[in-house]
């Protein structure tokens, strides 16, 4: 099969894990990440990463809004977080991190994954990723509208799973198309994938979000029919900038 599939619909990067995504129009695929992507993450007072998926004091994270912004004549990525009702703030900083912990109700700070991550300027504390990500998250809204079918009082908002590519696509019956594609190669646009795993589920997809309220049914209903699995992570063969609207294709 080599027609057309279906065309990007939705962009996303992850500034900060477990942080609100950043909605983009285009993205820079780098062979190892999206450019801008999980670059910073959230700890409490003892260092220990947020994590919404299995500790319900973290499960207003995701209402954190994030952005990047880019340093004039430098490759130094800017963060700001905006927690609900407030403006936005820089991060790391001593002022976003006291918003932050209000809003939580514990001690809580911002920091980079790794020196890579940190300003040349930063000389504050570091902390490390929790888990070894993808480079590419893909998502389809064949399988969304598929969840929806079995579970038609949720709404499976692809915030919930947090893709980098959402790629619009008619339904298929009965089936959530792109967890049998493991070992294909997919064009999107100029960019050039393999789709190397199902993506395993976790607690996360459970959590209320602007939009959309708690939900257990959401995260039940993937695991009892699609193996606990939504969406592939995939390989980079060829790096590229994908815009919204590029097509996606088969590679056979």
């Amino acid at each position: 099969m080599t027609g057309e599939l279906g065309t990007v619909s939705q962009l996303w990067r992850y500034p900060a894990s477990s942080l609100a995504g950043e909605r983009l129009d285009a993205i820079a695929v780098g062979l190892k990440t999206v450019d801008g992507d999980r670059l910073f993450g959230l700890v409490d007072a003892d260092g220990e990463i947020a994590r919404p998926d299995r500790e319900a004091r973290w499960h207003k994270v995701p209402l954190i809004r994030t952005r990047l912004s880019e340093a004039p004549m430098s490759k130094e990525w800017r963060l700001e977080v905006a927690v609900p009702g407030g403006g936005w703030l820089p991060a790391p900083d001593p002022q976003s991190d006291r918003a932050v912990s209000a809003f939580l109700g514990f001690e809580a700070s911002i920091r980079p994954f790794g020196a890579e991550s940190a300003a040349p300027s930063y000389a504050g504390p570091l902390t490390e990723a929790r888990y070894a990500k993808a480079p590419i998250h893909l998502l389809t809204t064949a399988s969304l509208s598929r969840l929806k079918a079995l579970h038609p009082e949720g709404t499976p908002d692809p915030r919930r799973f947090r893709p980098n590519i959402v790629v619009e696509m008619d339904p298929v019956e009965g089936a959530f198309p792109e967890t049998e594609w493991i070992g294909r190669k997919l064009a999107v646009g100029d960019l050039l994938l393999t789709v190397s795993e199902p993506c395993r589920r976790c607690g996360f997809t459970i959590i209320a979000q602007d939009g959309f309220d708690n939900d257990p049914g959401i995260l039940r209903n993937v695991v009892r029919h699609n193996a606990h699995n939504l969406g592939v992570y995939c390989t980079v063969d060829r790096p590229a900038r994908v815009a919204v609207g590029a097509p996606m294709r088969f590679v056979d």
